[in-house]
């Protein structure tokens, strides 16, 4: 495994891998935007002219699932007799599963191999333990991604960083109940305060957040807009924080020469398009750290 600390140079981007397809898309009947959220921020992405790049990733398979997730549980789930993350029996929602974990695998792959950044947007993980579904996440893409990676003999330790507004409980649940020692594991929803005068002190540390990761092959990066103080199940920062968040995200990551792949995580405003702009907000910062400053400097007259 060739380790992205040890490459002796890393080639410039033209433009950030981004992995989606419409079977990833449902309506899951719910409060929560995330099953039909996908397909939207893309076409806000490609609306606004970001220098992205589409690529449908594969799904991932029933097996995969079953490394994360208790055997009985994937398949209920997978056959509609039992209840997904969004507490009902949809087929569609099932159907979107394999393809919501194969963005998140694609990515972190893509991250590894051109050793800086990756898209999989898409939401929905971190609350899905091991043999239950909760709050809008029915099954843990963070932990497929990172079983199947691991299995491969593709990374030998990787971070997860999930800077959503709640705490990754199914992830902890998952790590526990399986015993695992290679994962390092931040959730903002366990560690941070959670209110606005709060905002600064957490801004100031993320460098030494995502620096701790160092060590990792690649770091799975749930990039939530919830958080936003105006979100009903969030409040405590501001939009231009979100982004200064996001820029130390990356510009920390690209300094230590951390491949990143990261998602959307939760967001719950409306309309949606405040939402849109939070990830928008997110895709722009993405693009100047990883494209637009590594452009040379133009000759002045």
């Amino acid at each position: 495994m060739i380790r992205s600390s040890d490459a002796a140079a890393i080639e410039r981007l033209q433009r950030i891998p981004v992995f989606f397809c419409e079977a990833m898309v449902a309506d899951s009947g719910s409060f929560s935007p995330s099953a039909g959220k996908p397909a939207q921020v893309v076409e806000s992405w490609r609306s606004a002219g970001f220098a992205i790049e589409i690529h449908p990733p594969p799904p991932v398979s029933v097996d995969d699932f079953k490394r994360a997730h208790a055997h009985d549980h994937v398949d209920g789930v997978l056959s509609g007799t039992r209840r997904n993350g969004f507490r009902n029996n949809s087929l569609a929602v099932a159907a979107t599963l394999p393809y919501t974990s194969g963005a998140m695998l694609a990515a972190a792959r893509a991250a590894i191999q051109n050793r800086q950044v990756a898209v999989a947007p898409c939401s929905g993980f971190h609350h899905a333990n091991f043999d239950e579904c909760a709050g809008y996440c029915t099954f843990n893409g963070l932990m497929v991604t990172a079983l199947a990676l691991h299995e491969a003999g593709e990374i030998s330790r990787i971070g997860i960083l999930d800077f959503d507004e709640h705490y990754g409980d199914g992830t902890d649940d998952i790590i526990g109940r399986l015993g695992i020692d290679w994962i390092r594991h931040y959730s903002a929803g366990k560690e941070e305060g959670g209110t606005p005068a709060h905002a600064k002190e957490f801004l100031d540390r993320i460098p030494s957040i995502v620096s701790r990761m160092s060590d990792c092959d690649v770091v799975l990066y749930q990039a939530g807009a919830d958080p936003h103080i105006d979100d009903p199940l969030g409040g405590w920062l501001t939009t231009e924080q979100l982004k200064v968040r996001d820029q130390l995200v990356f510009r920390t990551s690209r300094e230590v020469k951390l491949p990143i792949a990261w998602n959307l995580a939760g967001g719950y405003q409306k309309p949606l398009r405040k939402v849109l702009d939070i990830h928008d907000n997110t895709m722009k910062v993405c693009i100047e750290s990883f494209i637009d400053s590594q452009r040379p400097e133009e000759n002045t007259p």
